[in-house]
């Protein structure tokens, strides 16, 4: 018989070996994911690229070895200043948006309490704990790295959750903190919505500055930016411009759905108790109050998604979701249970 300190392992993923552990699911997980990050990362600096060139062809300019040259500067600084503003301040800025503020113990003792004592289970530094003044049952996790991260709940789910479903939600968002999802969700999202913001610049230069020059002059200043490699390059363009916000958003989603998973994992392993977050899910994915502090940039943040909660639909298994559903996420829990 396993002692009490053995970590619980999710028995149900059939698709895995026996011998696989929880610590593999783990590692596994974190080389899919540091894939899909770089593949992302790729694809923001490309989706930049093009759009500077849209630009400078449109603008009048050669696209010559010079001018793809700046193109690729242009895309180098962009994409360090957004990663860096990404990972220094993105937790404040969801924390702003989600209109999160901090509390103190004196406020919410028992909140406290169950915080520290994950905290402790988990080994890691307390985080700053945050209350959104909404009745949705919901919450979420934040920060660049467990040093400083930061869990927010809403005002509902202090509400009505009993204390053993408050500590299995907090066991998931601290599994969040454990494995630096806080950190991989953060630098995803900024990612994504920098391909977005390229991709609309992309859209704005080719309508704006077509109708500007008109059919003739278009047609010269391709002849003057090389002629074939200049259309190549538009081609290029229009195709990014369309492809490359889906495919940010499917690597969005496909990370976020694999983290979910495992923070259901990582809070049975906190917690030993799968009954705790299995009545917890339950509770919020029926809650039909809506969260309007939850906007689509910040929806795949919280525990269950929001606008689907608000509605009273089940998440979708497709790549589009950013959650599993949650009656999934339920029967692999389930097969925890001794």
């Amino acid at each position: 018989m396993p002692s009490d300190a053995t970590p619980s392992r999710p028995r149900d993923f059939s698709a895995y070996p026996p011998e696989t552990t929880y610590l593999d699911l783990i590692a596994r997980n974190r080389r899919n994911s540091v894939l899909l990050v770089l593949a992302l990362g790729v694809l923001a600096v490309t989706s930049i690229v093009s759009a500077a060139a849209a630009v400078i062809i449109y603008g009048g300019g050669t696209l010559d070895t010079r001018a793809i040259g700046l193109a690729v500067a242009v895309a180098a600084g962009v994409f360090a200043v957004t990663t860096l503003w990404g990972y220094y301040g993105g937790s404040r800025t969801l924390l702003g948006i989600s209109q999160a503020q901090q509390i103190d113990k004196p406020r919410d003792p028992e909140l406290f309490n169950v915080v520290e004592e994950l905290s402790i289970a988990a080994g890691l530094p307390m985080p700053s704990v945050h209350l959104i003044d909404s009745p949705a049952l919901n919450a979420f996790a934040t920060g660049r790295d467990v040093e400083h991260a930061a869990v927010a709940v809403t005002r509902g789910l202090r509400e009505r959750l009993t204390r053993e479903e408050l500590q299995a939600v907090m066991a998931h968002e601290m599994s969040h903190v454990r494995h630096l999802d806080i950190r991989l969700t953060m630098l995803v999202a900024t990612l994504a919505g920098l391909i977005v913001l390229a991709s609309d610049l992309t859209w704005r230069s080719l309508r704006v500055m077509s109708y500007r020059s008109g059919g003739s002059r278009r047609g010269n200043r391709s002849g003057s930016g090389g002629g074939a490699v200049v259309l190549v390059v538009l081609i290029a363009a229009i195709l990014l411009a369309i492809l490359a916000p889906l495919m940010a958003r499917l690597i969005q989603f496909a990370v976020s759905r694999q983290r979910e998973y495992l923070a259901d994992a990582g809070a049975v392993e906190l917690t030993r108790d799968p009954q705790g977050l299995i009545n917890a899910l339950r509770k919020l994915s029926a809650d039909g109050t809506p969260l309007e502090q939850a906007t689509q940039a910040t929806a795949h943040l919280f525990i269950v998604n929001p606008h689907l909660q608000a509605r009273g639909a089940a998440e979708w298994n497709s790549p589009f979701s950013t959650h599993p559903p949650v009656a999934k996420r339920i029967a692999r829990l389930q097969a925890l249970i001794r």
